[in-house]
């Protein structure tokens, strides 16, 4: 079977006894980089033979873990840090498991991206995880283009020599909403900020402290009520017919368009069925 590991994000002392025990008794460890895995083998005077998997070989090398699996071994799937199939390829090999008939488990443990929410003091509630920032100009618009009117707290996770000019591309749709940037999470120089604007950390970056290290950005959600009263002005710069098209072309049915146009704009049905007699 596969035991998915979570090791520590910093602090070797958030790693569980159970997932020690676990890497104890695999038959082998299949870590992002066996470089970083070794160090952490090493500190908890483990040796257990491990196999590189990672970004670069996931197709190459997931039929092959299967196979060993369903020869009997059990595998420990580990990343540099955190949990497993966050960010990183372990979704892949997990999901060809569940394909494959073989059993999964997950042993909890540090993330950096939960860490840094609690740490932020923003809604917890509900929240987006959004990974690292698309490098792809269609799929990094449409990430931009759900921050700029989602409601809900965002995270992020961004290099170094990408902080600056991330900064800047979610300054551009989050205008004044606030965000926490964390980077060394757990370790002895742990450290974290709120600004006011994506802008303001921008510049504190670009001008006063050269981005070091991994990051986390937490960004509020936008005023609800703000966001109803932004898209109630831009109906109102169409016609009510326009605005009616706007459904009638999706398939809705007139009375259902009729209810939808009267919600966007903030008014009654009745004045939605009396403008479109007055046209």
């Amino acid at each position: 079977m596969l035991y998915l590991c979570a090791t520590p994000i910093g602090n070797l002392g958030d790693i569980s006894e159970r997932v020690l025990e676990t890497l104890r008794s695999v038959d082998v460890i299949a870590a992002e980089d066996t470089r970083q895995t070794i160090k952490l083998l090493n500190h908890f005077e483990i040796s257990k033979p491990m196999v590189a998997y990672h970004e670069h070989n996931r197709y190459e090398m997931t039929p092959v873990l299967v196979e060993r699996m369903q020869k009997g071994e059990t595998i420990a799937l580990v990343t540099d840090a955190g949990t497993p199939a966050i960010s990183d390829p372990g979704e892949d090999l997990v999901r060809a498991c569940h394909e494959a008939g073989l059993p999964v488990t997950s042993l909890p443990g540090a993330t950096a991206f939960t860490t840094a929410l609690t740490l932020s003091g923003m809604s917890a509630r509900r929240f987006t995880f959004e990974g690292f920032l698309p490098q792809d100009k269609k799929e990094q618009q449409s990430v931009l283009d759900r921050l700029s009117r989602t409601t809900v707290t965002t995270i992020f996770y961004e290099a170094p020599h990408r902080l600056v000019k991330t900064l800047g591309l979610l300054s551009s749709v989050t205008g004044e909403r606030e965000i926490t940037v964390c980077k060394e999470l757990t370790k002895k120089h742990e450290w974290y900020m709120r600004f006011a604007t994506c802008a303001e950390a921008g510049t504190f970056f670009s001008e006063k402290e050269e981005p070091r290290g991994e990051f986390v950005l937490v960004i509020e959600g936008c005023d609800p009520a703000a966001l109803e009263r932004e898209e109630q002005e831009n109906w109102s710069k169409m016609t009510i017919p326009e605005h009616m098209d706007v459904y009638l072309s999706q398939g809705i049915e007139k009375k259902e368009a009729m209810r939808m146009v009267a919600k966007d704009r903030g008014v009654s049905k009745r004045d939605i069925y009396q403008a479109l007699l007055e046209e």
